[in-house]
């Protein structure tokens, strides 16, 4: 996952930054963001997987691409 995506979901999940800090730059967020952000990340990479599962599909006569991008879709 590349820096301005990171950025792109610390933003939708409500952390902004950075602060200034004595030691340089900070961000600063709370908890329930940090877990926003955490399932954000968690989520932008399942779907990532689930497209590798679809990038088989054409190759898959028995569809266990499409039930494997389904199952990781699935997961929470």
């Amino acid at each position: 996952m590349d820096k301005e995506t990171l950025i792109r979901l610390a933003n939708e999940a409500g952390i902004k930054g950075p602060a200034p800090a004595r030691a340089g730059f900070k961000m600063y967020a709370s908890p329930d963001r940090l877990r926003r952000f955490a399932a954000l990340i968690a989520a932008a990479e399942r779907e990532a997987c689930a497209q590798v599962c679809d990038g088989y599909e054409h190759a898959d006569p028995l569809g266990v691409s499409i039930e494997c991008a389904s199952a990781i879709r699935a997961r929470i």
